[in-house]
């Protein structure tokens, strides 16, 4: 079984530790909003798992790959049109994504 490098474990436990501590800029009913939130739901739940494991299942990797495949477009969109603090909050998921793909496959 291929082990992650401690360096890539490491770094998106930070990542994580520092996203679940701060809030979810703002709330209501704007759909702008339902998407970042729907998203860092799904980025989540990914990275509970992976840190759990040191690397990410075929499943959440297909998943991954599909998603990024896609792209992001929709959730980009809205936090340009949102602003900050929305803008830093996903990029800091994206950034968690990345690190996520970086997990070997196992």
């Amino acid at each position: 079984m291929p082990q992650p490098s401690r360096d890539e474990v490491v770094r998106l436990r930070r990542l994580w530790e520092e996203h679940i501590h701060a809030p979810f800029p703002a709330g209501g009913a704007d759909p702008r909003r339902q998407e970042v939130a729907l998203y860092a739901s799904w980025v989540g739940s990914m990275v509970e798992i992976a840190l759990a494991r040191g690397s990410l299942d075929r499943n959440l990797a297909k998943m991954l790959e599909t998603r990024r495949a896609e792209g992001n477009q929709r959730v980009f969109r809205a936090a340009g049109e949102l602003g900050e603090p929305i803008r830093s909050y996903v990029a800091r998921l994206i950034a968690i994504e990345d690190l996520l793909a970086q997990l070997p496959v196992t």
